[in-house]
C-alpha cells in the first residue's frame, strides 16, 4: 500500500498510496499472463505431473525386484536431495542449446536445440516434475504400505484385476494421503522461483514469467518494492484459494 522503493526518495520516506499499486497491477498486461502461467505450471507439474508419476513409481516399485526398486528409488531421490541451485543448473544444462537434449536429438535427426527458447514453460514443467516427484513417491509408498493386504487379497479373490483393485480398493483407502500430498505439492510449486530464474529468467519476453518471478522483477530489478509486494499478496491469495479447496475436501473425507 506504499510507493516503497530501493532507489530514490521513496527509499527512506515511502508514502501511503492506498490501492494504487493494485489498480496499476490489474491494468498491467503482464499480470493476467503471469496468473495463467502460474496456474498452468501448478496444474501440469504438481497436480498432474508429480502426483501421477509419484504414484506410478510407488506402485511399480512394490511389484519390481528389490534391486530394480532400490535403483529407481535412488535415482528419483537424487533429483530431490541435491542442492536447489545445482539441480536448477543441471536442468538448464539439459535443455540449453548444445546441452544433453540437443545432443540426443541431433543423434536421432531432430533439432531440439531451441527447446528452452521456443517452449520455455514446457521445459520448466518437466524440470520441476523431475525435481519434485520423489516427495510424492515417498508419500504414496507410505500410504500404500498401510493398505491391508487382506483387503487387496479379497478383491483379487472376487476377480478384480490390477487396475480395478487400484481404483476401487486402494485409491479410496488412501484418498486422504492423496489430498494432503496434492496440497503440499501445489504450495511448493506455487513458490518455485530459483528454477525459473536459472533456466529462463522469466523469458523469452514474459513467456515464463510466473507470479514469483514477476514479483521479484518488479521489486528488485525495477526497484518497485511496494508494487512487487502487491504482486506477492496476489500470489498469497492464490495459494490460500488452493489451500481452502484442499482443506474442504479433507474435511469432507474426515466426515
Amino acid at each position: 500500500l506504499t510507493n516503497s522503493s530501493t532507489l530514490g526518495a521513496a527509499t527512506e520516506h515511502s508514502q501511503f498510496t492506498g490501492l494504487s499499486n493494485y489498480v496499476t497491477l490489474f491494468k498491467d498486461p503482464t499480470f493476467p499472463k503471469s496468473v495463467i502461467l502460474t496456474i498452468v505450471f501448478i496444474v501440469a507439474s504438481a497436480i498432474v505431473g508429480q502426483n501421477v508419476l509419484g504414484m506410478v513409481i510407488a506402485l511399480l516399485s512394490r511389484h519390481a525386484r528389490a534391486t530394480v526398486s532400490k535403483a529407481v528409488g535412488l535415482m528419483v531421490l537424487l533429483a530431490w536431495v541435491i542442492p536447489d541451485v545445482v539441480g536448477c543448473y543441471c536442468a538448464y544444462a539439459f535443455f540449453a542449446q548444445g546441452g544433453t537434449l540437443s545432443i540426443v536429438g541431433k543423434s536421432m535427426g531432430l533439432d531440439l536445440s531451441g527447446t528452452l527458447y521456443l517452449h520455455p514453460m514446457t521445459a520448466i514443467i518437466i524440470a520441476n516434475i523431475w525435481r519434485g516427484t520423489a516427495f510424492s513417491m515417498l508419500m504414496y509408498e507410505a500410504a500404500l504400505n498401510d493398505v491391508s493386504p487382506e483387503i487387496v487379497e479379497a478383491a483379487h479373490i472376487d476377480g478384480a484385476g490390477a487396475l480395478t483393485t487400484f481404483f476401487r480398493v486402494k485409491l479410496p483407502l488412501i484418498k486422504q494421503s492423496v489430498l494432503t500430498n496434492l496440497m503440499l505439492t501445489t504450495l511448493q510449486t506455487l513458490s518455485v522461483f530459483t528454477l525459473i530464474l536459472v533456466m529462463t529468467g522469466g523469458g523469452p519476453g514474459t513467456n515464463s514469467t510466473t507470479l514469483p518471478v514477476f514479483a521479484y522483477q518488479q521489486a528488485f530489478k525495477f526497484s518497485k518494492l511496494g508494487y512487487g509486494t502487491a504482486i506477492s499478496v496476489m500470489l498469497s491469495l492464490i495459494g490460500s484459494a488452493f489451500s481452502l479447496i484442499y482443506m474442504r475436501l479433507l474435511e469432507g473425507k474426515a466426515e
